[in-house]
């Protein structure tokens, strides 16, 4: 018996995976299957938070964030095509992080002084790399600024505020790029030509991976595959949590001017 006739009982539901939970909710549109597939992942909306307000300090209460979460969850159980190939928790999760960095960016929660800062290193990075053909390194980047390079290495630690982003929202924010070349969208497609131009774009970002020295790999790997805070990070490599921010900034910089060099030059 299927369809929305029938009707499920609160053991039979539990019992379900969550695979037979959206396929019976897309079958007959049950609100009493849709909360419980969207309360099965609550953990996860609280857990990407707690990991990102470890960079963003503290822009907004928890409590605000998981309600924000339910409501993205919510939509994410209607709008979820199981026909394109993506697992429901991986979509869930692109979308969570999206909403938690969203929700910051509409927040005031960096300071002018912060984002001013940010611009400045911004801009001087990207001078002294079109000038030397090469990242620089901190006492190159100090002169440049004119401060001390423990100063320059403060800096870093603050600006990280500005620098959260998502591998996933690298590839797809055009504005990080200004002019440059929309960048296709990074969900799945049928067009042929888009799905070549998204491969080509995630090789591209690997090769900039492969580029990073290796604890700026590690911390990556630790914060956007394993789901890691920067204090947990920091406790795995041995290090202070500010020193984590760094390198996680320069990791962020580097993967920025790669792709900048990748999509003026296509």
């Amino acid at each position: 018996m299927s369809g929305e006739g029938m009707r499920y009982g609160a053991k039979q539901i539990e019992a379900m995976s969550t695979e037979e939970l959206l396929a019976a909710y897309k079958e007959t549109s049950q609100q009493e299957l849709k909360w419980p597939l969207v309360l099965r992942y609550q953990e996860l909306v609280k857990r990407i938070a707690l990991q990102i307000r470890g960079i963003y300090s503290s822009f907004a209460q928890l409590d605000d964030v998981i309600n924000e979460g339910i409501l993205t969850l919510l939509d994410a159980v209607d709008k979820y095509d199981p026909d394109k190939g993506i697992k429901f928790e991986t979509y869930v999760t692109k979308r969570i992080r999206g909403m938690v960095i969203d929700l910051a960016r509409r927040q005031d929660w960096t300071p002018r002084s912060v984002r001013r800062k940010a611009r400045e290193i911004d801009q001087a990075t990207w001078e002294l790399y079109s000038a030397l053909g090469r990242f620089p390194t901190d006492g190159e980047m100090a002169q440049r600024l004119g401060v001390a390079e423990s100063k320059y290495q403060e800096d870093l630690v603050d600006i990280s505020l500005c620098n959260v982003i998502s591998l996933d929202a690298l590839l797809e924010t055009q504005a990080q790029y200004g002019s440059v070349a929309g960048l296709p969208s990074t969900e799945p497609t049928e067009q042929p030509d888009q799905v070549v131009q998204q491969q080509e774009l995630q090789d591209v970002l690997a090769q900039g991976i492969r580029s990073l020295r290796e604890n700026e790999q590690m911390v990556l790997s630790l914060y956007y595959q394993k789901d890691l805070n920067m204090k947990e990070i920091a406790e795995v490599m041995g290090v202070s949590e500010p020193r984590i921010s760094q390198i996680h900034t320069k990791a962020i910089q580097k993967l920025r001017l790669h792709m900048e060099q990748y999509f003026k030059n296509s």
